[in-house]
């Protein structure tokens, strides 16, 4: 496959085996994919932690690809709880979600699942951090699901005054369950509330022919059976898709596509060893 296969699009949202019982993504792997297609740039995504931030950092940045570092969070807004993705621009933005990833889990008690109060992400000012919308099954999916469709506009709003064009309303095409329906709700706040759309790919696991072994780790993860119909199903989607997949996926929206391109200039750090 040529090399420029994979040189344009920024895959944003990768979940390595550092997202426990969901990511299925070895970092030695991905840096000898991204050495072999000379793949520019990635950002690790892993859900309530930084624990791969480093070594991913370290590896990738000695083959030649560019490593942005985020992490999904959750936060809690009234009843709801649900994950929204991080992602530092600079020191700065790198410390602070450090932090929040740090009292997410140390302000709960030992019951809840880690998470902060959405407040805390509202008031957050001068943050070197870039925030993205999430998925279907994150915090603005979930709300989305609930019917609240009000409260989650009023909390894009809110989102863009804070951060600026560092908000991001994430367009996601994996076909999962309700995520065309979610898709239309967000488009139309972006035109309404003037938010940019970004194009991301959630990927778990790096070939389409891992998709079977990942549906299991998320049973494990989940404590459920393959045969369950009531359980979190993903397609088989969630994989590393080259550039020439992603360009076709999102041709209706150039626009999703260009601000993904350019997302990687928006970041200058990555994370080193300490002296």
């Amino acid at each position: 496959m040529p090399e420029s296969y994979y040189q344009n699009f920024n895959h944003l949202k990768i979940h390595s085996q550092y997202s426990i019982c969901e990511g299925a993504i070895k970092i030695d792997d991905l840096k000898d994919k991204s050495k072999e297609f000379k793949i520019k740039s990635l950002a690790i995504c892993d859900t309530s932690n930084l624990c791969g931030a480093l070594e991913f950092s370290e590896k990738l940045s000695k083959i030649g690809t560019q490593p942005i570092i985020g992490t999904q969070i959750n936060f809690k807004f009234e009843d709801t709880t649900g994950l929204l993705p991080l992602f530092a621009l600079n020191d700065i933005g790198y410390k602070k979600i450090i932090e929040f990833s740090s009292q997410s889990y140390l302000t709960n008690d030992n019951l809840s699942e880690p998470h902060l109060d959405l407040n805390e992400l509202l008031k957050l000012e001068n943050s070197g951090i870039s925030v993205f919308s999430g998925t279907i099954l994150g915090l603005f999916g979930k709300l989305f699901g609930k019917g609240k469709f009000l409260e989650t506009a009023n909390i894009y709003q809110k989102l863009k005054e804070q951060f600026g064009d560092q908000f991001y309303i994430e367009i996601q095409r994996h076909g999962d369950r309700n995520e065309v329906e979610f898709e239309k709700f967000n488009l139309s706040q972006s035109n309404k509330l003037e938010i940019p759309i970004i194009a991301t790919n959630e990927v778990f696991y790096l070939t389409e022919d891992m998709h079977d072994a990942h549906d299991a780790l998320i049973c494990i993860g989940n404590k459920t059976y393959i045969n369950e119909k009531n359980r979190i199903r993903y397609s088989s989607e969630h994989y590393l898709k080259n550039d020439i997949e992603m360009s076709k996926l999102f041709s209706d929206l150039p626009e999703a596509l260009e601000n993904n391109y350019n997302f990687p200039i928006r970041c200058n750090f990555r994370p080193l060893f300490s002296k």
